[in-house]
Order: structure tokens, then C-alpha cells, then sequence
């Protein structure tokens, strides 16, 4: 028999290490000793795995200041690595890397700015893409996270950047440097950026080698541009913006439309309207499909930056603005006046920029005194600060016109002073100046009063002179209608090279007609001057004064205004009282369908390409969702050209609000209370109201839309008009498809909004039906909505005079939820107390005598979620209020009672939940555990 020990020589025994043993051995050795052993390692996956553990590394030794430099110097040298794996994991723990040593300045000053910046930018021109384009995002989240100084910025970043934009530099290269510029510019600053980074950015712009380095500088243009202000943005920028429109290849053209509206902001209003306006005209015509595609995307918020506050409608009147601010408004416009006239101009006549609108003609009346003398009478300067969103009812207007009158007809006899002279007696102007005829009527265009009012009583101007230029210019103001040819034919001379395409060649034919238009007006306005006279004459033979105002009208300006416009001119519009209709309903009479839709807030041109967005022959030829972007930028557009050009846009809402996409009906619905709010109650009651009542009849996708904005847009509407969608909230329980429970679930959120719009009786008439309908809803997320809107309710009607509904409704909840054959229906009842009493929505006597006797008995319920719940709410919630810890009563016996009663329950989870009192927990906690079961 052969022993076991003739087997047993060491010479013969062969010991394979494990990898516990490995283990041991690295556990035997220091972090760094760690660090440096897999560092040097031949296996790439071994110094992937350095880098990876290299945070870990320095938070295990950052006690010592001497360990935490070692490991950054061997960091240093593991980034000479020569696998691109090993320095793209090394660079995406820079980011974090650096955050620590911020952490710990203290002990390792100046680590990150010494050992791995220069990594970092070192790697931004590494051979490897992967590499470079970690190095880019770690760069940028450096920068978003302040973790570079600015010093290191200006001395270490830029130059090396500006080094990689060199004419000389690798194309990709020099791609993704301009790209980094363009991003950390806004993390940068204005200073840094303006003296570092815009030069060389104006240099790649012109890069006729590369086009790749052109667009990329074409899509971050606006981001440039909103960095560096207005002043460097129109110096140096805009010229280079301008050749970029015009680049010979599409997708740099593209680009620019992109972020056209960055640029515009940038930019004055003249050059906005003046330069940007035309070139945008030509984005929107280019021959590449793209490019128009892109610009026509663009065109909406592109109109928007031409948003005025004097002319949007969106001025407020101050109630708390004393009599003396109103007075210093006028004498503003005065000396504006007094300013510009010639020397012979009678000292009564206000400036043409004092002219009024008509949706501030009630409010500039108020604010003058009947003692006022002809010589003294003064339209504010800007009357849209005197007045309000729809701030007078058609009552209100209607009364005051029957009071401009009467007052009228009382001063028939009074002889009218001679103009240019004061008179200390009172005159009927400021009261004939609003009588119903001039409130109710289209306006009359343009009365130039400053030539007329020159003349003789019985001497008539001549059209010829009536037609001239008005006797108080505004010096330095260009020609409006000379301006409007010029432009016109500009454009026409820049299209006519692309006549090929059917887009360029439709929009020649509106230019032309436009520049026939402008031809045809001046004919007209000089043709209609002696019929303007001789409404003049017959108002004052009536023995009514002129009205001191100007009346402009709005189509003698098709494409551009005097560039002299700021933001804080007022225009004269046509527009102001349009809005109101003698039925008070809002509507446009016959004549005021018929309005040309012009207007002056922006290039008329613009507003003409954006009206066409709605053209079926543009989903062909541009975008099949072109009418989507029309939509989906109308409420800007709309508050940009002010409600008093609302006209112009009716149309094409209308035309959208039925289209064929439910899409395009989808963007109209979610916006439509924001439109409600740009226009007003009078213009939302005539044209916006009809359109809603059609979305709440469309499909779901667009209902939505119209319900998770209900109680925004019903509270613009006139209480009655509100009342007349209480018969139609019930329509919303019906759905295209029954699984869709997020339709019931807003349905919910928005009726506790509309507690707050309606009174206790339509409360109680028409909104209780559907919450205690959604409280029995089949899926548990609506019926916990509908817990809380149903104590909302309770606590609106119990507040009520006398709360007889919320008694009776608290009854109804007693009857069908406390005492309801399904138990989901018990369980929900005590999910309604309990919201009650958190939400302290009945006062706790209250509670005790009417909710609380109900809720106890359901001590005895036979299902144990009820009864789980109601330990719950009685140990968790009931026995938190002051009013059962305080007083002893026997209410707060009976709850003793109950709870000890529960405690011995033959189910353990209820006596869980009776006997213990841990920390609070919330409606939405208590539903998932206990009735999560029930969906």
C-alpha cells in the first residue's frame, strides 16, 4: 500500500493562488501603494480602473495634504497614458476630481489650477475624438460649476482655444473649438467675451474654407450676440450676420433663421425694422426649402421682438396715480408740442404724437376740468396709460355718451371762441370731443387739424395743400410714404433674381401690389381731403369744437416706420375702440369686417408672410406643419400687435382653430386663456368664447387643452357668460376613451378652482353631482383628487350664509359613502374625513356633531382596509387637533372608545395602526397602502 506521504514531497506540490489572496495583498498595501501597483500595470483594463477609484483614492488619504499632491502628480502622469480609454475615463472624473479639491482648498490650495486644468486643455486638441469631446463636456461643466477662476480663464482657456481656431489648425479641430467658445461665452461673461472671444469669432464667420465652421458660428450667433450687448452686437456682429444669410451653402442660412429672434432682441428697434426686417423677407423666400422651412418656424418669435408695452394693449391704470401724475402726463405731450411747432402754430393745438386713441378717449375726458379753455384743452401724451384691459363696460361707455350729449345739446347756443385765444368761459369740447357719434363710428383717417385750423372761418383748404405735410412736423421725421416705395422696391429688385421659385414669385406679386397700393393711397388721401373738410366744417357749425386729437390711419405705412420710433413712443392708432361693439358683445359691425388688415407695430410684410402660414399651398412647398408653428406662436403675435389690430388676426385664428390637424387645434386650445388675456373681455366674448365652446366638443387630445386652463379662462368671462358652462362640465365625465382616467383626474384639479368662481347655490347645484361622480371613480389616483375637492367643497358651503348646502351635502356623503353596500365606498367615505379634518375644513364642534358619529361606526365595518383606515386617520389625524387634546367632552370619549375597541380587532394590522402613534402620514401615503388594491 502506497502512504500518503510518498505523494506529499514540496516538490511536487503545485499551490494555486486564489484571487482572496490578491485581495489580502492589496489590503496589505497603502492607498497610493494601490495607486501606483495597477498604475503601472501592462492591462489597460487595470489603469481604466485607476482612473475610475482615483476620487476615491484622495478621499481616503485627503487627511494628509502630502498624499493628496501625490495623487494629483500621478494623475498628471497617468494622463500621458497612451491608450485613448484610459484618458477619456481619466478626463470624466476630472469634473468630480475638482469638485473635492474645492471641498478641500484648504489642504490642497490651488490643486485644481496646477494639476489638471492643463489637462483638461490639453486634451482639446488629443487625436482621439473620444477623448476631445470629453475633454469638451468636462471643460463646459467646469465652467457651469465655477470651479476655473477667472484669472485661469483669461490665461489659460482662451488662448489655447484661440490657438486651436488658427487658420493653420486640424478642421475638426478647429469645428469643435469654435463650438466651445461659442458655449462658455455665456459662462464667461460680457468682458471676457467681448475682448477675447469676439475677435477670433468674427475671423470664423468668414471662413471661406470651411463651411462647418460657418454654421456652427451661424446656430450660436444669438447666444454671441445676447452676451455682448447691443452696442458690439450692431458694430461688429451684424455685418457678419448679414453675409452669413447670404452664404452660399443652405445649412448656413438655416442656421441663421434659427436664431434670427437672439439676434433681433440684440438690436434696436430701427435696425430691427429698417435691415432685419428685409433680410428676414429674404430667409423666408430662399430657394432652399429648409432654410424657409426654418425661417417660417422663426417667424413668429421674430414678430414678437417688436412687442411695444405703449401699443400691446397690456397698460394697466393706476388707481392710486394722484391727479398731479395725470396732469404731468399732459404737459409732457405739451411740451413735445411746443417743441416741434413752427412759430405761427396757434398755442392750443396738441402734436400729431398727442393724438388719442380710441380706447382712452372716456378716460382722457375724465381727466380734463370743464372750466378748461379752448386754449388750455390738452389730449395726454400717451393715453394708454390712462387706460385699462376692457376697464369700462359697454354700460359705462354708453352712459358717459349719453352724458357727452346731453351736455352737447346744453351749449348749442354758446358762441365758439376764436382759436389761438383763452377764454375763461367753459366750452363743450371735451364733452362733443366723445359724443356716441365719434365713440360708435369707424374713425376718419388722418385730419391734419394744424392746417385747417390756420384758415379762415369761411376760407376751405385746398386738397392739394391738406395733402402736404402737417404744419408741425417732427423734425428728423423721414417721409413715410417715400420710405414705404423705397423699401418696397428694394425688396422687389432683391427677389427678382429668384423669380424661378413659385414662393419668390407669389411674393413679388404682394410686393408690387403693396407698392401700387401705397401709389393708389397718396391719390386717395389727397382725393378724400376736401370730404374730410367738409365733416369739419359741419361740426363746427354745430357749434361743437374740433376734437384736439389726431386720428391716424394705419395703411400709409405697409412695411416700415420712421426709424426714430423707441420704446417709449406711443404710434397713433385707428385701432384703440374698435374692440368695443354697441352690443357690448365686442363684435366688429360690417365696415369693420372689411378693414385692410394693416397696421404699424411691425413690417407690414411680416405680418403678411405670417398670415399666410395658413395657406394650404404652404404645407406643400414649406412645412406639412407649418400651420402648427402658426399656431403655436399666435398669442405672441397677437401681443405684439396689440389688441387694437386684433382685426388683422381673426381671421387666420379662426382659419387654424379649424383646421383639419388636431394638432394645430391642440396648440390653439392650451393657449386660448392666454389669448383671453392679451384681448380682453369685450374681443374674448365675440370671437374666442365661440371658439371654445368648439374645442369642448372636439376630440380629447384638444379638450385637454381646453381643461387644464378652465378656471384661467372662465374667470375673464362676465359672470353670466361663466354661469352658462355649469350645464357643460358635466360633458367632461365622458371621454373618447374610458382608460384615459388623466382626463378625470384634471377634470378634478380644475373644479377646485371653480369653487372660487361660482356661488354656493351653483356649487351645490352643478359641481356636486360630478365630485361625488369622481369620488366612485374605478381608479384610485381621480378619487384621491376628488377627496380633497369634496372637502373644499364642504368647507366653501359651510362657510356659506346660511350653510344649509354644506349641511345637506354632508348628509348626501353620510347616505351614499358612510353607508354604502361596496365597501370602497365606506373607505372612501373615511378618506373625506379625513381630508376634513387636515384640512381644517369645518371647525372641529362641527365635525364632532355632524361627520364624526358616522365615522365611528364604521368601527364594526366587516372588511379590514375600512377599518385600517380608520385607525389611521382617527390615531394619526383626529387626535392631533387642539380641540380633542385640550377639552375633555364626550366626543373625545366616544373616540377613546372607538380606538380601544380597534386595538383589540381580531386584525393585526388594524390593531397595528390603533395601538402605536407613529409620524405623520399623508393622504397620497395612507390611499397606497390601503386602497391601492381597488384600482
Amino acid at each position: 500500500m502506497v502512504g500518503v506521504d510518498d505523494y506529499s514531497s514540496e516538490s511536487d506540490v503545485i499551490i494555486i493562488p486564489s484571487a482572496l489572496d490578491f485581495v489580502s495583498q492589496d489590503e496589505m498595501l497603502t492607498p497610493l501603494g494601490r495607486l501606483d501597483k495597477y498604475a503601472a500595470s501592462e492591462n489597460v483594463f487595470n489603469r481604466q480602473m485607476v482612473a475610475r477609484s482615483l476620487l476615491d483614492t484622495l478621499r481616503e488619504v485627503c487627511g494628509e495634504e502630502r498624499d493628496c499632491i501625490a495623487v494629483l502628480e500621478r494623475i498628471s502622469r497617468l494622463a500621458d497614458d497612451s491608450e485613448p480609454t484610459v484618458r477619456a475615463e481619466l478626463m470624466e472624473q476630472v469634473p468630480h476630481i475638482a469638485l473635492f479639491c474645492q471641498e478641500n482648498r484648504p489642504s490642497i490650495p490651488y490643486a485644481f489650477s496646477k494639476y489638471l486644468l492643463p489637462i483638461v486643455v490639453r486634451y482639446l486638441a488629443d487625436q482621439n475624438n473620444q477623448v476631445r469631446k470629453t475633454s469638451q463636456a468636462a471643460l463646459l461643466a467646469l465652467l457651469e460649476q465655477e470651479l476655473i477662476e477667472r484669472l485661469d480663464v483669461e490665461t489659460k482657456v482662451c488662448p489655447v482655444l484661440i490657438d486651436l481656431t488658427a487658420p493653420d489648425s486640424n478642421d475638426d479641430v478647429k469645428t469643435e473649438a469654435v463650438a466651445i467658445m461659442c458655449k462658455m461665452a455665456p459662462m464667461v461673461g460680457k468682458d471676457i467675451t467681448e475682448r477675447l472671444i469676439l475677435p477670433r469669432f468674427c475671423e470664423m464667420c468668414c471662413d471661406c474654407r470651411m463651411f462647418h465652421v460657418r454654421k456652427v458660428c451661424a446656430a450660436n450667433f444669438g447666444d454671441i450676440c445676447s452676451v455682448v450687448g447691443q452696442q458690439a452686437t450692431e458694430e461688429m456682429l451684424l455685418p457678419r450676420f448679414f453675409q452669413l444669410c447670404s452664404d452660399n451653402v443652405w445649412g448656413v442660412r438655416k442656421a441663421c433663421a434659427e436664431c434670427f429672434m437672439a439676434v433681433s432682441c440684440a438690436t434696436c428697434q430701427e435696425i430691427r425694422r429698417t435691415k432685419l426686417s428685409a433680410l428676414f423677407i429674404n430667409l423666408i423666400s430662399d430657394p432652399s426649402r429648409w432654410v424657409r422651412q426654418a425661417a417660417f418656424q422663426s417667424l413668429g418669435p421674430f414678430i414678437s421682438t417688436f412687442a411695444n408695452p405703449s401699443s400691446s394693449g397690456q397698460c394697466f391704470k393706476d388707481e392710486s396715480k394722484s391727479s398731479e401724475d395725470k396732469d404731468r402726463i399732459r404737459d409732457d405731450g405739451v411740451v413735445q408740442e411746443e417743441q416741434s411747432r413752427p412759430e405761427d402754430a396757434p398755442s392750443d393745438l396738441s402734436a400729431p404724437h398727442s393724438s388719442a386713441r380710441l380706447d382712452g378717449t372716456l378716460e382722457g375726458c375724465a381727466a380734463e376740468t370743464p372750466g378748461d379753455s379752448a386754449g388750455d384743452m390738452r389730449v395726454p401724451a400717451d393715453s394708454s396709460l390712462l387706460c385699462t384691459l376692457s376697464s369700462e363696460s359697454p354700460q359705462e361707455a354708453a352712459s358717459d355718451a349719453e352724458s357727452g350729449k346731453k351736455h352737447d345739446n346744453n351749449s348749442k347756443s354758446a358762441s365758439r371762441p376764436d382759436v389761438g385765444t383763452s377764454s375763461p368761459e367753459p366750452t363743450p369740447l371735451d364733452q362733443e370731443m366723445f359724443n356716441s357719434f365719434h365713440f360708435w363710428r369707424t374713425p376718419l383717417p388722418q385730419i391734419d387739424l394744424d392746417k385747417e385750423l390756420q384758415q379762415d372761418p369761411g376760407e376751405r383748404p385746398s386738397p392739394e395743400r391738406t395733402g402736404d405735410a402737417p404744419a408741425a412736423p417732427v423734425p428728423g421725421s423721414p417721409s413715410i410714404t417715400m420710405a414705404t416705395r423705397k423699401e418696397l422696391e428694394e425688396m422687389i429688385e432683391n427677389l427678382e433674381p429668384h423669380m424661378d421659385d413659385p414662393d419668390v414669385k407669389a411674393q413679388v406679386e404682394v410686393l408690387s401690389a403693396a407698392l401700387r397700393a401705397s401709389t393708389l393711397d397718396a391719390h386717395d388721401e389727397a382725393g378724400g381731403a376736401e370730404q374730410r373738410s367738409e365733416l369739419q366744417d359741419d361740426a363746427v357749425g354745430a357749434g361743437g369744437e374740433l376734437p384736439n386729437c389726431s386720428i391716424s390711419e394705419d395703411t400709409s405705412e405697409p412695411l416700415v416706420i420712421a426709424a426714430e420710433e423707441n420704446m417709449e413712443a406711443t404710434p397713433d392708432y385707428i385701432h384703440g375702440g374698435a374692440d368695443v361693439g354697441p352690443g357690448g358683445g365686442g363684435g366688429f359691425s360690417s365696415d369693420e369686417e372689411r378693414r385692410p388688415k394693416v397696421q404699424d407695430v411691425v413690417p407690414q410684410a411680416l405680418l403678411d408672410q405670417y398670415l399666410s402660414m395658413t395657406d394650404p399651398s404652404r404645407a406643400q412647398t414649406v412645412d406639412t406643419e407649418i400651420a402648427k408653428h402658426c399656431a403655436y406662436s399666435l398669442p405672441g403675435v397677437a401681443l405684439t400687435l396689440g389688441r387694437q389690430n386684433w382685426h388683422c388676426l381673426r381671421e387666420t385664428y379662426e382659419t387654424l382653430a379649424s383646421d383639419m390637424q388636431w394638432k394645430v387645434r391642440r396648440t390653439l386650445a392650451f393657449s386660448i386663456h392666454e389669448l383671453a388675456v392679451i384681448l380682453g373681455d369685450q374681443l374674448t366674448a365675440a370671437d374666442l368664447v365661440p371658439i371654445f365652446n368648439g374645442f369642448l366638443k372636439d376630440l380629447d387630445e384638444v379638450r385637454i387643452g381646453v381643461l387644464k386652463h378652465l378656471h384661467d379662462f372662465l374667470k375673464l368671462l362676465h359672470i353670466d357668460k361663466r354661469r352658462e358652462y355649469l350645464y357643460q362640465l358635466q360633458e367632461f365625465l365622458v371621454t373618447d376613451n374610458s382608460r384615459n382616467w388623466r382626463f378625470r383626474a384634471e377634470l378634478a384639479e380644475q373644479l377646485i378652482l371653480l369653487l372660487e368662481l361660482y356661488s354656493p347655490r351653483d356649487v351645490y347645484d352643478y359641481l356636486r353631482p360630478i365630485a361625488l361622480n369622481l369620488c366612485a371613480d374605478k381608479v384610485s389616483s381621480v378619487r384621491w383628487i376628488s377627496y380633497k375637492l369634496v372637502s373644499e367643497m364642504v368647507k366653501k358651503l359651510h362657510m356659506a350664509t346660511p350653510p344649509t348646502f354644506g349641511v345637506e351635502l354632508i348628509n348626501e356623503l353620510v347616505e351614499n359613502f358612510g353607508r354604502c353596500p361596496k365597501w370602497s365606498g365606506r373607505q372612501a367615505f373615511v378618506f373625506v374625513c379625513q381630508t376634513v379634518i387636515e384640512d381644517d375644513c369645518l371647525p372641529m364642534d362641527q365635525f364632532a356633531v355632524h361627520l364624526m358619529p358616522h365615522l365611528l361606526t364604521l368601527a364594526n365595518d366587516r372588511v379590514p382596509n375600512v377599518r385600517v383606515l380608520l385607525a389611521k386617520t382617527l390615531r394619526q389625524t383626529l387626535l392631533e387637533k387642539e380641540y380633542f387634546l385640550a377639552s375633555a367632552s364626550c366626543h373625545q370619549e366616544a373616540v377613546e372608545q372607538t380606538i380601544m375597541a380597534l386595538q383589540m380587532d381580531r386584525d393585526s394590522d388594524v390593531k397595528y395602526f390603533a395601538s402605536i402613534h407613529p409620524s405623520s402620514t399623508k393622504l397620497s401615503e395612507d390611499a397606497m397602502s390601503t386602497a391601492s388594491s381597488t384600482y
